[in-house]
């Protein structure tokens, strides 16, 4: 059964600075997206579908998308803030962000025909991720959709507070996302800001790093539900209301139209939140090159 790996590539870093996307962090200058897109193709995903701004393509392709096509078939989407947007609609004047994740993969509904795992460019999911994934995707006895729950502990940073949605389940399915800002390592611990007081949260906790598994019919299931977004949440916040994954689909959960699986993985992610990481992410990916996980040349 064919597989797709779709890649979040067409955002900005704010808080890091720059275009994290095509960051050299590997020993050999790769981007963490090389050595993504590098696990996804050996654990048996056969076509990459980047998202990125079409202003990017040159660039992205001389950098990372080339050496990747030689190994495996990729496909590029582009997503601007007009881009398939419904007939009628006009852009709030002021507005030049486009509208998230859920917008972005709506970008893909012509190229995306099979099972597809989601991610972000500027994240390390590490290879057991992908395996599950893939493993789950390819099973045809899965009907549900599935996310990847990360141990809180292995994704947090030591250079400041992050958001991670903190997931819950019920006899193996996700029945929510909840999103907890400014988590930091406290005193041992760790904390999260909310209401005006830290508050303590299991560091075992599973969390979303924004890895998906779903089959096709789940852009159909959103694209109604952008629609209702343009109509209903664009005027109450026109220039920072966002269409995203985690919150349309949690939608779906509540509504009965859609079931989660959720899967724990016990790699640790790396991640370059702030520019402060980046010693820290090259040190760990160029340790699992010396363990021998890579190959000196990713694409040779």
């Amino acid at each position: 059964m064919k597989t797709t790996l779709v890649v979040l590539a067409a955002g900005m870093g704010s808080r890091y600075g720059g275009l994290k996307q095509m960051d050299p962090l590997g020993p050999n200058g790769e981007a963490i997206l090389e050595f993504s897109a590098y696990d996804a193709i050996q654990a048996g995903f056969d076509k990459i579908v980047f998202i990125i701004k079409k202003e990017m393509e040159k660039d992205f392709k001389e950098l990372i998308g080339d050496k990747i096509a030689k190994k495996v078939e990729v496909e590029y989407v582009f997503q601007g803030i007009d881009s398939i947007l419904p007939e009628g609609f006009k852009v709030p004047e002021g507005r030049t962000k486009p509208w998230g994740t859920g917008h972005a993969l709506l970008c893909c509904k012509d190229v995306i025909k099979e099972p597809f795992a989601i991610i972000n460019a500027d994240d390390f999911y590490g290879r057991e991720s992908y395996e599950i994934l893939h493993d789950y995707l390819t099973n045809e006895e899965n009907k549900d959709y599935c996310l990847i729950g990360y141990v809180l502990e292995n994704t947090l940073t030591d250079h400041g507070s992050v958001t991670r949605g903190v997931c819950q389940s019920e006899n193996g399915l996700l029945t929510e996302v909840k999103e907890c800002a400014k988590i930091e390592k406290h005193d041992g611990g760790v904390q999260y800001y909310e209401n005006e007081q830290w508050m303590d949260v299991d560091a075992k906790s599973l969390v979303s790093m924004n890895m998906w598994g779903f089959f096709p019919d789940y852009v159909e299931k959103i694209e109604a539900k952008f629609d209702e977004f343009l109509k209903e949440r664009v005027p109450e916040n026109p220039m920072k209301s966002e269409f995203l994954i985690p919150v349309v689909t949690d939608a779906l959960i509540k509504e009965g139209n859609a079931n989660v699986k959720l899967l724990s993985s016990n790699e640790k992610w790396f991640g370059v939140t702030y520019q402060e990481d980046k010693p820290g992410v090259k040190a760990g990916i160029k340790a699992l090159k010396d363990q021998g996980l890579y190959p000196e040349d990713l694409w040779k």
